[in-house]
């Protein structure tokens, strides 16, 4: 029987990663599952740090002279500093740990 155009594997030539398309993703374990979501979830936290720097500061350039204004701006830029120490210290505690116990954690597919 001739082989159709529909009917061609595609899955080893489109591949995201080890998985091909027609592969169902998995994790052997938490871990694995945990190494892969933490970087999406610094960039995602640096991102909101961000937005919440730039609103705090706009609420207060905006404020004209409202001390209730003022107050809201500065919680936010407060909130926004709280944030990056914890990003910055939960970061630089996966790294320890990771030079402690030579697992890769933020890069799982380089050991």
């Amino acid at each position: 029987m001739k082989k159709l155009l529909a009917q061609v594997d595609i899955g080893d030539a489109y591949k995201l990663g080890s998985e091909g398309i027609g592969e169902k993703p998995g994790y052997s374990s938490i871990g694995e599952l945990i190494s892969k979501i933490l970087p999406n979830i610094f960039v995602v936290a640096g991102l909101l740090l961000f937005i919440f720097a730039l609103a705090g500061g706009f609420v207060i350039i905006t404020s004209g002279g409202s001390s209730e204004k003022n107050k809201q701006g500065t919680g936010l830029i407060t909130a926004a500093v709280i944030g990056f120490v914890l990003i910055f210290g939960s970061y630089w505690l996966i790294q320890i740990i990771q030079h402690l116990t030579g697992i890769n954690i933020l890069n799982p597919s380089v050991n």
